[in-house]
């Protein structure tokens, strides 16, 4: 008679048991938790109570909670929080799909449903698995830039998230316990994931984990090192890796060329570019020239991106956000909503929050490193803000509205 994958015996495998699988669910308890906290401090960075042009995840209801306003301080909190996220979400991709593969038996167990409560169990299984391959799937490819998912990545991977840390903290409740156990059984072969007629053994227990350990080192050595400059080149796996762009003031990364934003030369020039300020006091348009003769500050500042990449500290110089408020009748705090000369895209508009614009190293930066900003880095003027997230950093701004958003 031939086997199928619902008979016992067709899982013949003698490294799965309680011992392995209990390992590697107890790395994921750890990992998977830091990648849940780590995700609602990317969600709290893009302020998405503000305005809807920050968040545009339809009916999110209670789920649209944030654990805080996010704060200017320390000016390297972004970069720290989304980079160890992404970072830790890759180097955890050998771990899941080892602890699938220790329990794939189960989801094969026949009947289906023994009871109601075994039913339920064997549905909050599914969404688990289920959820964590998409979240994973989907986080690797919005990482890679490739966007062959349907729809937006945002809201997708937002009520992803949702329902597999929901489906994960249930196994997890009721999983731990046994885990605990299943730790202290290194030398036990029964139990409900281990073969009734093992194979001859390959590879021991210890040594499968250390496979799954070396797979998890690599992809964080090849992944870690676009989060930091002097350790670009090892990055080999992210698009943002390998070394930097090009050389001089401006040979730093970037998410988005001018050319494919669609910005023209002609609309950028000293005679066609005007700044756009609007407040309580009326409307205020300056040209580049003219926003050099205001007070100029300079900010050593980071560019950091949800996809995990980051540059090191940048020194830039411009006019001060909470300046420009002050021109158009805002001596006190106010938020504001940036526009920018790209017409398409999810981020071409951009609100950020008063305490965002008060910060003195919060810039409509004119220059960087020195030397006037390249296209590329948002010429003729950029935001640059502490602790923000990169799509926040509005290139090539065109109209500023202060006011309460």
């Amino acid at each position: 008679m031939r086997r199928t994958p619902f008979a016992p015996g067709f899982w013949r495998s003698p490294v799965r048991g309680p011992w392995f699988t209990s390992v590697l669910g107890l790395v994921l308890l750890g990992g998977v938790t830091v990648l849940f906290v780590t995700g609602l401090l990317s969600y709290a960075a893009y302020n998405p109570d503000l305005s809807p042009v920050n968040d545009r995840t339809p009916d999110k209801g209670v789920l649209g909670f944030y654990l805080f306003p996010w704060p200017t301080h320390p000016h390297w909190l972004y970069r720290l929080t989304q980079g160890v996220h992404v970072t830790l979400g890759v180097a955890l991709i050998p771990v899941l799909l080892a602890k699938l593969w220790s329990v794939v038996p189960r989801l094969f167990e026949l009947p289906p449903a023994r009871s109601l409560a075994h039913a339920l169990e064997r549905i909050s299984l599914l969404l688990l698995v289920g959820g964590g391959l998409f979240e994973f799937t989907t986080g690797v490819l919005n990482v890679q830039l490739d966007y062959v998912f349907p729809g937006s990545f945002y809201p997708l991977h937002f009520y992803g998230a949702w329902v597999f840390f929901a489906a994960f903290l249930a196994h997890a409740v009721t999983k731990t316990p046994a885990a605990v156990r299943g730790l202290r059984q290194l030398r036990a072969e029964g139990g409900a994931l281990a073969s009734p007629r093992p194979a001859e053994p390959t590879v021991s227990r210890r040594g499968a984990l250390g496979l799954v350990g070396g797979g998890s080192l690599l992809l964080f050595g090849t992944t870690a090192g676009q989060t930091s400059d002097g350790l670009r080149w090892t990055a080999l796996l992210a698009p943002h890796g390998g070394g930097e762009p090009a050389g001089g003031p401006g040979g730093f990364q970037i998410n988005k060329t001018a050319a494919r934003a669609g910005i023209r030369a002609a609309e950028t020039g000293e005679d066609a570019w005007r700044l756009v300020l609007t407040g309580r006091a009326g409307t205020v348009r300056l040209a580049r020239a003219e926003l050099l003769r205001l007070p100029l500050h300079g900010a050593a500042l980071p560019i950091a991106c949800v996809e995990g990449w980051s540059t090191s500290d940048q020194w830039w110089r411009g006019v001060r956000l909470r300046d420009l408020a002050a021109l158009v009748g805002h001596d006190d705090p106010a938020g504001v909503l940036v526009e920018s000369l790209q017409r398409h895209g999810a981020f071409r508009r951009a609100a950020l929050r008063a305490n965002q614009v008060a910060d003195h190293r919060s810039l409509l930066a004119l220059f960087v490193n020195g030397e006037a900003l390249t296209p590329d880095h948002g010429h003729p003027a950029r935001i640059i803000v502490p602790a923000a997230p990169g799509v926040l950093n509005t290139k090539w701004v065109a109209r500023m509205t202060f006011g309460d958003l």
